[in-house]
């Protein structure tokens, strides 16, 4: 992004409630296309179906992909969304296209530049692009086998890796803003995050970031189990530009969590909700007037900065949401009070004036011989019960320790990590990853969905060691206890 066109970007959010396109899969849908369609002359002869991959059609029908953002922009969208949702080597891989994966998100971010550009020349009104990144089709913190709660068919590695080629395509495409959207995993979007900050620092070239959650029913929680407050907090160690919620829900039932957001986040507040629930053929049928009273209704609440629509939503709408919101003010970011703020499922603030916090320390193998004894002999079940009783009795915390010589103290950690994602009774509170082997604590750090503490790094090994451990600890989203040790051993303290 040109430092114009994000000055452009900062000004105009000052200015009023920014205004985001619509669906993309809704409108490809409206042109009731072909497998021929959708194959082109390039891939006539591709072993496997096509029909249905969206973010091929910007190879196969630029022209088509190039009219849904002119039709947005005409609408009166500030920003356009590129269509990559699903470009990511992981989720290619079900049309055994995992290498398009850049030439996707390149080619897709050039098309809605020019769009984008196009329109700002003609209404002399900026435009921008926002580079989408989707969640895969896979989950980090899920097993898909109930038999095998602590299997993964992804980790936080291979995503880095997939979401690393996607960055470089969108931003050498143009893209103004990347936008991490419909998070149902929080742990596939801190790799989406991760893949993000390594780019900045190795190209030295940082664009504003975005991020969108998804409340997946009434519930009020994520896929994986979150609350709002804990995915709030599990992401803003990125400083993003804005976050928010997109998906599963339509503006009505929506509302309460777009409020707990604007209520509790110190930068912009970003909202993108369904056109209502779907119908019973899958459809969605809220129609733009009725869409647009409902979100002037939580901008004149004060909850938006940014706005726009999500599955169902059509130019119309977008039109509709325009109008409505075309004189109110934007939310004004508010002072948050600075405390630790860590999470688990659930969120876990540390005020100054808070009472004691209570770290659970029996899941450690070097404070607790049961605990050893379980760990060694793989009895993860009853290891998952001493957890489960430090919670129940009043643990704020727990602490994990596999630092044992006679363990694969790495493995032993993400094993009872994964375990632990999956019993919302245990997860529901942050984890402190406790060893004295950095390779162990990096480790668990690619397990945790929500915001853990570090415990611990220090001066021992130089201060160099410790930048590049801190660096890399916020990078995954950590708190971090710092011991007062160097090499010349423990602090003393001078009279």
């Amino acid at each position: 992004m040109n430092a114009d066109r994000q000055a452009q970007l900062h000004s105009l959010l000052r200015e009023r409630i920014v205004l985001l396109d619509g669906a993309m899969g809704t409108m490809i849908q409206s042109y009731r296309l072909t497998e021929a369609d959708y194959r082109g002359e390039r891939f006539c002869d591709w072993p496997s179906d096509l029909r249905g991959n969206n973010d091929l059609l910007s190879l196969t029908q630029p022209q088509i992909i190039s009219e849904i953002h002119r039709a947005y922009l005409t609408a009166g969208a500030d920003i356009i969304e590129t269509n990559t949702f699903n470009s990511t080597a992981i989720a290619l891989a079900d049309y055994r296209m995992e290498a398009l994966a850049y030439e996707l998100n390149k080619t897709s971010a050039l098309l809605a530049r020019q769009a984008a550009d196009d329109s700002a020349a003609q209404t002399a009104t900026p435009r921008f692009v926002a580079g989408v990144l989707g969640p895969t089709n896979r989950t980090a913190s899920i097993s898909p086998d109930v038999n095998n709660p602590g299997y993964r068919n992804v980790d936080f590695d291979q995503l880095v890796t997939a979401y690393s080629d996607a960055v470089r395509g969108l931003v050498d495409g143009g893209a103004d803003v990347l936008l991490v959207e419909t998070i149902f995993d929080t742990l596939n979007a801190k790799a989406a995050l991760f893949a993000i900050q390594d780019y900045f620092s190795q190209h030295d070239n940082e664009l504003p970031i975005i991020i969108s959650g998804t409340i997946t029913d009434a519930s009020g929680r994520t896929l994986t189990g979150q609350t709002t407050e804990a995915f709030y907090h599990s992401m803003r160690h990125v400083k993003p530009l804005a976050i928010g919620l997109n998906c599963a829900l339509g503006p009505f039932e929506l509302r309460q969590y777009v409020e707990e957001m604007a209520r509790i986040c110190e930068t912009h507040v970003t909202a993108h909700p369904n056109a209502g629930l779907p119908n019973e053929m899958g459809g969605y049928d809220l129609d733009p007037d009725d869409m647009a009273e409902e979100i002037a209704s939580w901008a004149r609440a004060g909850f938006l900065n940014i706005v726009g629509g999500c599955c169902g939503t059509t130019p119309e709408h977008i039109r509709a949401i325009r109008e409505a919101i075309a004189n109110i003010t934007p939310r004004t970011l508010p002072e948050i009070s600075t405390a630790c703020r860590l999470a688990g499922l659930e969120p876990c603030v540390i005020q100054p004036d808070s009472l004691f916090v209570n770290v659970g320390e029996r899941t450690n193998v070097t404070g607790s011989a049961r605990f050893k004894k379980l760990i060694k002999n793989d009895d993860y079940n009853t290891a998952l019960e001493v957890a489960r009783q430090q919670v129940e009795n009043g643990a704020q915390i727990i602490d994990i320790n596999m630092d044992e010589g006679m363990l694969d103290s790495q493995q032993a950690m993400q094993t009872f990590l994964n375990l632990i994602a999956v019993e919302p009774d245990i997860a529901r509170v942050p984890v402190m990853l406790d060893s004295s082997k950095w390779e162990v604590i990096e480790a668990g750090l690619k397990c945790v969905q929500g915001k853990p503490i570090v415990n611990s790094i220090s001066l021992k090994e130089g201060a160099d060691k410790f930048i590049e451990q801190a660096r890399l600890i916020r990078r995954y989203g950590a708190a971090v206890v710092v011991m007062a040790f160097d090499e010349q051993g423990q602090a003393d303290t001078l009279a």
